[in-house]
């Protein structure tokens, strides 16, 4: 019990459910603590077969004010077209939330990126000074984002006096996966937990798996970074639903209290 304890992801499976380009960095730290990372990502990310949306915002760019990224998946699909076509305009602030967004944006030369410190949704962003009413009337703003997603920010914008365009880059759809594997190890009591990070992969999961698989999924401990993913994953019925901090930080630090407890009891 005390190796147990030393190390308490040792021999436990773990499902990512992250999509295939984002899942590495949490598999891997899954599997440096001696757990057993299973990919299983439930959402897909693409690139638009049209692209007529992201040419027409990069060229018209100048006539924005601020430039806000939904997620690290549309600073790469929309940065990619954008600075194929075109320089970024000096003037034109970029924002995101998020962590994992912020080093996307770093990554592309951006030293200032107005985001929050704490908190990662839409309500954490209309709380900075950059989007309050005075700060934010009568600018324009651009939103690159998937096809879909919350109105929240650019509703909540609008009402602040702001002029916004919501520009699609990318492309989301649930991907054809065999399920058999996952369930089985459900079915063997060898899977021990499920993290899943947004409120449409718990609709994609219920439909990748089937009536079936969800019965035997269900008691399965699932960790979820946000109150909001929680409740879509209550109302379709998990009954361990463990709400963690944000990012792979708090995946794992949530985890492993999970798994050092349930150690201890053993």
């Amino acid at each position: 019990m005390a190796g147990m304890a030393g190390r308490p992801f040792t021999g436990r499976h773990i499902v990512v459910t992250r999509p295939a380009a984002q899942a590495a960095g949490l598999c891997e730290a899954i599997a440096a603590r001696g757990g057993i990372p299973v990919a299983f990502p439930v959402l897909a990310i693409g690139a638009l077969e049209n692209t007529a949306a992201i040419d027409a915002a990069a060229a018209r760019l100048d006539r924005f004010d601020l430039a806000f990224f939904v997620s690290p998946n549309a600073v790469e699909h929309a940065l990619t077209a954008i600075l194929a076509r075109r320089p970024w305009p000096p003037r034109l602030v970029v924002a995101t939330v998020g962590k994992g967004s912020e080093r996307a944006l770093h990554g592309f030369g951006f030293a200032h990126v107005v985001a929050p410190v704490s908190g990662f949704d839409s309500e954490a962003v209309l709380e900075l000074p950059e989007f309050r009413a005075d700060a934010i009337d009568g600018r324009h703003v651009v939103i690159f984002r998937g096809d879909g997603g919350r109105d929240l920010l650019g509703e909540t914008l609008r009402t602040r006096g702001a002029r916004v365009d919501y520009v699609t880059c990318y492309r989301r759809y649930r991907p054809a996966l065999d399920p058999a594997p996952l369930v089985e190890l459900a079915q063997r009591g060898q899977l021990d937990a499920i993290t899943l990070t947004s409120s449409e992969g718990v609709a994609n999961l219920v439909a990748m798996v089937g009536a079936t698989g969800l019965d035997v999924l269900r008691p399965v401990a699932m960790f979820v970074p946000h109150p909001r993913i929680a409740a879509h994953a209550r109302a379709a019925g998990f009954t361990r639903v463990i709400e963690t901090a944000p990012g792979d930080d708090g995946l794992l630090g949530a985890l492993e209290s999970h798994f050092l407890l349930a150690s201890v009891k053993l």
